[in-house]
């Protein structure tokens, strides 16, 4: 298995050390074109090995050359948000990042599978997918799961629970749009309605609404990078691993949820070739016009982008 990361940022970087870390891969290869960043980093994580116990191969390159036959390739690539700055402020600048990036990935590595995690995010995996020319189940974004994740993270603190208790799921554009589904969300196996009141769940769906210009605002030279790694490598596990994990990912639909044409986060099965299938649940209608609402917000960003 051979696992290709492009952009050497904190998020990249991150994740290519948890991918190595959790063993993959055989090979991972961090891609960046800052001369000598990839390198130094790359090298700086193999010397790791020997303390935290793994052989995967981790090598930094300027050139897309050493990726070669990747099996997957995530991409991190593009400039990050700064306090002010929405995610579509990146539209255009990204857009044109991540067309560069898909066409030499495709190039070496045809038939890889994308795990997208620039931003923003919905509109960089229509980006990428119309460039490569692949098929939906290899062009994924990974929005979803972080989002659900940070929600899972404000129940604990509000709760004082653990973490591994809380089911979630969190569908529709990665944004202010998302669509937190409380009445899909318990611990462990109590519904959340039954532990929380509205107002509270409502405080902490907008919470998760603002997760990462929270932490935009916090550090205000840089945005998220240790959550959204491991929401990038969780999915990557489970395609390595064919676990055909359950996952809220953002895809592009065509006539699920009444959708057609936009790349929506809904939960989807992740397996050996990628997203193995769209699961669709019910709705109810004020979940449904919400999911509508965030999904013609994601298609006018789509119809506004130039690549």
């Amino acid at each position: 298995m051979k696992i290709t990361v492009i952009g050497a940022g904190n998020v990249g970087a991150t994740a290519a050390q948890r991918i190595a870390e959790k063993e993959l891969a055989n090979e991972v290869v961090l891609v960046d074109i800052v001369e000598g960043v990839p390198q130094g980093k790359g090298l700086d994580m193999y010397e790791s090995a020997p303390v935290e116990g793994f052989d995967t191969m981790v090598t930094g390159t300027n050139s897309y050359d050493a990726t070669a036959g990747s099996d997957i390739v995530v991409i991190t690539a593009g400039i990050p948000r700064k306090p002010g700055m929405s995610r579509d402020d990146l539209l255009n600048t990204n857009a044109g990042i991540i067309k560069s990036v898909t066409e030499q990935v495709a190039a070496k590595s045809p038939n890889t599978i994308l795990i997208v995690v620039s931003n923003p995010l919905d509109v960089m995996v229509h980006v990428a997918q119309k460039v490569s020319g692949f098929p939906r189940n290899r062009v994924i974004g990974m929005a979803g799961v972080l989002d659900t994740a940070r929600f899972r993270s404000f129940i604990a603190m509000e709760l004082k629970v653990s973490v591994e208790d809380i089911t979630s799921l969190i569908l529709g554009g990665h944004g202010d749009s998302m669509v937190p589904l409380a009445r899909y969300t318990s611990v462990a196996g109590i519904p959340l309605t039954e532990l929380m009141s509205q107002d509270k769940i409502d405080a902490i769906v907008k919470r998760a609404q603002n997760g990462g210009i929270e932490i935009v605002n916090f550090l205000k030279t840089g945005s998220a990078f240790y959550a959204p790694s491991s929401a990038a490598v969780q999915m990557v596990e489970s395609i390595v691993k064919d676990k055909k994990r359950i996952l809220p990912c953002a895809v592009m639909l065509n006539g699920e949820y009444g959708i057609k044409d936009t790349v929506v986060g809904v939960p989807v099965k992740l397996g050996r070739s990628g997203m193995e299938q769209i699961l669709e649940i019910k709705l109810t209608l004020e979940e449904n016009a919400a999911l509508k609402k965030s999904a013609d917000e994601v298609k006018l960003n789509m119809d506004k982008v130039k690549f």
